[in-house]
């Protein structure tokens, strides 16, 4: 497991190792882009950002791959994010 923070909030999530740089690095992508939202579209909360940076995402990796399987992994992703997310939210 490792510590990630999005959007000012820390999760803790089972990777493989083999995966650790790669999501390093799309959470660093996730906290840049919330942060641009945030600079443009002042007065939202985190939850606002998240979501308007899940969809940009998810647009940007749909235009890249054009792989059904891929998207349906990373939309599977997105989803667990999504729920861990509200979880967090509801407490």
């Amino acid at each position: 497991p490792i510590n990630i923070v999005i959007g000012d909030r820390s999760y803790r999530i089972k990777i493989n190792p083999n995966d650790e740089a790669h999501v390093r690095k799309t959470v660093k992508t996730l906290n840049e882009q919330i942060i641009e939202y945030k600079t443009n579209f002042a007065g939202k909360d985190m939850q606002d950002y998240i979501a308007m940076v899940t969809i940009w995402y998810a647009t940007q990796i749909t235009t890249v791959t054009g792989s059904p399987i891929e998207q349906e992994q990373l939309l599977q992703q997105l989803q667990q994010v999504s729920t861990s997310i509200d979880a967090v939210l509801t407490k």
